[in-house]
């Protein structure tokens, strides 16, 4: 009897995987900052302290696990990595669903972000599976992921959050359950036996990993760049609903339906779009382009003076969705195959260095700005200095296409002795 042939792997099996960890994350975020806020007795100044606190929790354990993740998977493959990730959601989660006081909120912070590598092994698998070309247009079927991940996830979290504010949170546990059991019978390995590397504990850890870098200048010229990137949108995240209940006094549903627009306009982009401008103008050019409008939205959102304008930047933002396919799609272009998860894994400790930073300086500013001492508030703050640091950002990444472009260029003539 002949054994039946194994799935090949492919981009719509970590599709699949994603949307079903941003739908776990996705029903949180209209109800957690409300539910942090009913903890510290109904002040949403010192509940978006002690939110930026736990945040900042999460990131500081993700910065520690995420380099480590990254090089197993590169040792023992993408499989089993995303396994102990959706595992480690999970008990995060049913946690947070029965904690009796916050103590228990940093605790299950704490295991969600030293198992926080669904992201950075996607990243990983869609390198294994696509060609270099074809990378751009992978990366956005992510973005794609994401955006139906917000679509789905924020709104039933914020009509749950009607009747239940920790229904939410059990919600997406089973959402992690059911993405672990898909994981397990569904999900093939794409990392071939021949692109494996032994495991180090030197290129594990996190001031290790970065110092590896060195031998990839063109990855490690964007590092900068991606960390003070990832430092702007945490302070998006971390402040959007205290920000939206602040100032628009919006509750749950109204912050749900706000992200599930987000998620229909970056699906829109991501899906659709991705393929067509990113081939057309390049990875490099896309990049730039994408901080420009990611720069003007943010001024956008902080200027807002009415609900519905949200949603007009909104429809300009998404746009800034071709920038984060086409870094993606350079980066692994100068990575090596069997280091492809050790890099993702350094990008996303770096992402989670930004959020330890990000969401206390976001949460601690907000505070300041709408402080009933104040005599003229600033609520949209975070978003005037997320727009800086992406200026910041996008002159990097510029400094570093050209140092790059120097060093591929061919040299001048030699002259004859």
């Amino acid at each position: 009897m002949t054994a039946p042939t194994p799935r090949q792997p492919g981009v719509g099996f970590i599709f699949v995987t994603l949307v079903l960890a941003i739908v776990g994350f996705g029903l949180l975020v209209p109800v957690l900052p409300n539910l942090i806020v009913r903890f510290q007795g109904g002040s949403i100044a010192s509940g978006s302290s002690t939110y930026g606190w736990l945040v900042s929790i999460y990131a500081l354990m993700q910065f520690v696990g995420s380099p480590i993740l990254g090089a197993l998977s590169d040792r023992f493959g993408r499989r089993r990595i995303i396994l102990v990730a959706t595992a480690g959601s999970a008990i995060d989660y049913f946690i947070m669903a029965n904690a009796p006081t916050l103590a228990w909120f940093f605790v299950a912070r704490t295991i969600a972000g030293l198992t926080a590598g669904v992201l950075s092994t996607a990243n990983a698998y869609i390198a294994d599976v696509t060609p270099p070309e074809k990378r751009a247009q992978a990366y956005g079927l992510i973005g794609a992921a994401f955006g139906i991940g917000f679509i789905v996830g924020p709104v039933i979290g914020g009509v749950l959050g009607q009747y239940d504010v920790r229904l939410p949170f059990f919600v997406a546990g089973a959402c992690s359950t059911a993405n672990w059991l898909y994981g397990y019978f569904a999900l093939p390995e794409s990392l071939k036996p021949e692109n494996r590397r032994a495991f180090s504990w030197l290129r594990a850890n996190p001031v290790g990993a970065l110092l590896a870098l060195k031998r990839l200048p063109s990855v490690l010229g964007l590092a900068e760049c991606y960390f003070i990137m990832m430092l702007g949108q945490t302070m998006l995240q971390s402040t959007w609903a205290l920000y939206t209940q602040q100032r628009y006094n919006w509750g749950p549903m109204q912050v749900g339906l706000s992200l599930m627009f987000v998620g229909v306009a970056t699906g829109v982009v991501q899906a659709t779009l991705i393929k067509r401008i990113v081939p057309k103008l390049g990875d490099t050019r896309a990049v730039i382009v994408g901080f420009c409008i990611s720069i003007t939205a943010m001024l956008g959102y902080g200027l807002a003076s009415q609900g519905w304008m949200i949603y007009a930047v909104v429809c300009v933002g998404a746009l800034a969705g071709i920038s984060g396919p086409a870094l993606q799609s350079y980066i692994t272009k100068h990575v090596p195959p069997d280091e492809q998860g050790a890099v993702q894994g350094v990008y996303a400790g770096l992402a989670s260095l930004a959020g330890i930073p990000g969401p206390f300086i976001a949460s601690h500013t907000f505070a300041w700005a709408i402080a009933p001492a104040r005599a003229t508030p600033l609520p949209g703050i975070a978003f005037f200095e997320s727009a800086l640091l992406n200026t910041l950002a996008m002159f990097l990444a510029y400094r570093t296409f050209r140092r790059d472009a120097a060093r591929a260029a061919p040299a001048g003539p030699v002259a004859a002795a």
